[in-house]
């Protein structure tokens, strides 16, 4: 496998090992657009030291976002910390769908959050909310904070409703929730850099995906202002059931597919 020349001590002054080297070793390790994450990580990097070690993290399969420290998402850049899942290119139809859904949302909540990436977008979109996120990681809820805080937002640490404050319920108008949808049974097929470096947490879904959506839409109902949505991402073969059991909750639903990401959201409003 081609690697970097290794460096000196003293080598924090010298010239960047040139950029022909780090595609190479990106490439060699499998990285598809290895040219392109060249490009951030030389970027990214103040010195040769950095950009040696920035490449050996990357080579052994850490996701490129866990590398780089961020993650691009909705024209955010997002905090991202080693152990917590990377938000998608995909959720960003969810944020989409959500602020056509509710533009004039007052009270939002992202739950599930992870990094905090949808809801430090819906905040971006929407302008001035109240926003609350929460997750029952504690390395997420340590990552969120670095990306909600500023935007004038609060991250609960806990399980789904049991993290909110009571004064919620009722109140909220966009209700983003993008729980882990992957079968325990597939969560091995999943690409290394999910399997081995996203907690399991964020990404096991029950025996058929769904066991934590059902658990969200069967409570979300009671935390819903009137007109207000819940929105959850899910996967194309997923989503009679997702309906269904939006449904049996009350609420109205619809699903929205975006054929050029690869997304499949599931709408229910509160009437």
């Amino acid at each position: 496998m081609p690697v970097l020349p290794p460096l000196s001590a003293s080598s924090s002054s010298a010239s960047p090992p040139p950029r022909a080297g780090v595609v190479a070793a990106l490439r060699a390790a499998g990285c598809v657009f290895a040219e392109e994450e060249a490009e951030l990580i030389l970027a990214g990097a103040r010195t040769p030291r950095e950009i040696a070690a920035l490449v050996e993290r990357r080579v052994a399969g850490l996701p490129l976002e866990q590398v780089l420290g961020w993650a691009g998402f909705h024209g955010l850049r997002i905090a991202v910390e080693p152990g917590v899942f990377v938000p998608r290119r995909r959720t960003e139809f969810l944020v989409d769908q959500a602020v056509a859904r509710f533009p004039e949302a007052s009270v939002v909540v992202d739950l599930c959050c992870g990094s905090g990436a949808v809801g430090a977008a819906l905040a971006a979109a929407l302008g001035p909310a109240e926003l609350h996120a929460a997750d029952i990681d504690p390395a997420a809820v340590r990552c969120a904070r670095r990306n909600i805080v500023p935007r004038g937002g609060t991250v609960h640490e806990g399980d789904l409703f049991d993290a909110l404050p009571g004064s919620l319920r009722g109140r909220v108008d966009i209700l983003a929730a993008n729980v882990p949808y992957v079968p325990t049974a597939e969560v091995g097929l999943l690409p290394p850099e999910a399997r081995d470096h996203e907690p399991l947490v964020a990404l096991d879904g029950g025996p058929d995906g769904l066991d934590v959506l059902r658990r969200v839409t069967t409570v979300a109902p009671t935390w819903l202002a009137p007109g207000g949505c819940l929105l959850v991402e899910t996967s194309e073969h997923q989503t009679p059931q997702a309906l269904a059991a939006f449904t049996r909750a009350g609420l109205t639903a619809r699903l929205a597919v975006s054929e050029d990401l690869g997304a499949h959201v599931v709408t229910g409003t509160r009437h």
